[in-house]
């Protein structure tokens, strides 16, 4: 973070590579190029950019007061999903002679390129611009291979022929990047995988990402690529098994078993709120079971040959996922601290629509178990794992609504 007499100097200096001034309060699409063409950092200075939010083109605050409210939002860019992987971005407020100046400070990413919208955006010099083929190609071969995760590191034991051309061309392609750069697109298939990190050039070969979106088999690289489901008539294990069945398959079609095996098996009854309106209630909100499945499913160890475990018991679920918290995440901040141990597949899983904003899963899940009458979900950290136990509504349907509508959808 910058002190005032930084901010100062960055004020009277000239707009380079790492300043970007900037009298709008509000041009969201601006604020994020700005941060997506630092977080690329084209010119190799290993410093932060800084976005220097109401100043004009002379360095001079332009009367603009930032409400709390305001700020947030700057602080919402790095969580809403279109600068793809997540910026590493921190907001300062100054109260100047003249006006007060919000500075977003980014640094640079270890994985290059960063898009925002689809678009690689760059900065050279003072001047800011969508990366050409060329710059683009430069950022991917300055990956720092030893700041990859494991995701971004190239899996050995696949091939180019490993991977659906299908799927990325008529699906995955579509959805990571912008029309006008596809249709202006003249790489090679490896070079336009690279590009979003799922293959390495160095290796000739797919990422541990690149195998797990577009792989029809990953757990044949990655044994424990997949969800164990499993529904008992009782408590416990020792109960007899309702239902078995394994979500396995490319990440699309994972997650997509994952919403089909939770519309099955939810249980749902009207619950009477005035006279001539009813309100569904169910066992379990499909909004915090989704959530939990797809964390699940971000975070975990992928180096693990255990499978994430979903195990439905008659008075409580449990989601276990191999792989303790990382990071800076900890028991005690849990979940308002965020730290991405598979980044890549994180912004596959908001490309592919099964994500809308990083870091919110959780919260959104546990106001979901609050409406719908939940207990709150209780969680169990250690090194090797993260357990989430959800109980049923207390909000149970009686003998006379079963007998009426059923208890299931």
């Amino acid at each position: 973070m910058i002190s005032e007499s930084q901010l100062l100097v960055l004020l009277t200096d000239i707009e380079t590579s790492q300043v970007e001034r900037t009298v709008s309060i509000n041009n969201t699409d601006k604020f994020c190029q700005a941060i997506c063409a630092f977080s690329n950092d084209f010119d190799r200075s290993g410093k932060p950019g800084y976005l220097l939010v109401g100043v004009d083109d002379f360095g001079r605050p332009s009367g603009q007061k930032f409400t709390d409210q305001m700020l947030r939002d700057l602080a919402g860019i790095r969580s809403d999903g279109n600068i793809q992987p997540l910026p590493a971005i921190s907001i300062q407020r100054f109260c100047l002679e003249g006006g007060e100046v919000a500075v977003v400070e980014t640094l640079p990413s270890p994985l290059p390129p960063v898009r925002y919208r689809g678009k690689v955006w760059i900065r050279i010099g003072a001047r800011r611009a969508v990366a050409t083929e060329h710059e683009e190609a430069v950022l991917i071969q300055r990956r720092v291979s030893a700041a990859l995760t494991f995701d971004a590191l190239p899996n050995l034991e696949a091939g180019l022929s490993d991977l659906s051309d299908v799927r990325f061309q008529l699906s995955y392609l579509k959805d990571a990047v912008s029309e006008e750069v596809i249709a202006e697109n003249h790489r090679s298939l490896r070079h336009q995988l690279a590009s979003l990190r799922l293959f390495d050039l160095k290796s000739d070969c797919p990422t541990n990402a690149g195998v797990l979106v577009l792989a029809d088999r990953p757990v044949h690289f990655l044994p424990g690529a997949y969800v164990q489901f499993v529904r008992y008539s009782g408590p416990d294990e020792a109960s007899d098994v309702i239902a078995e069945k394994r979500a396995i398959g490319d990440l699309r079609t994972l997650l997509q078993t994952l919403d089909l095996l939770t519309e099955v098996n939810i249980r749902s009854w009207p619950v009477e709120v005035s006279p001539l309106r009813e309100m569904m209630r169910f066992d379990y909100p499909k909004v915090a079971l989704r959530e939990f499945l797809v964390n699940a499913v971000m975070h975990r160890n992928y180096q693990s040959t255990a499978p994430i475990r979903w195990l439905w018991f008659s008075n409580h679920i449990r989601i276990a996922s191999p792989g303790g918290l990382w990071g800076e995440a900890r028991a005690e901040n849990f979940p308002g601290q965020v730290a991405y141990r598979n980044p890549v597949i994180a912004e596959a899983i908001r490309t592919m629509g099964f994500a809308n904003r990083f870091g919110m899963g959780v919260s959104r899940a546990m106001r979901a178990l609050e409406l719908n009458g939940n207990p709150a979900a209780k969680f169990a950290f250690d090194p090797g794992g993260v357990d989430v136990f959800l109980e049923p509504s207390t909000h149970q349907p009686d003998a006379r609504e079963r007998e009426v509508h059923g208890s299931n959808r």
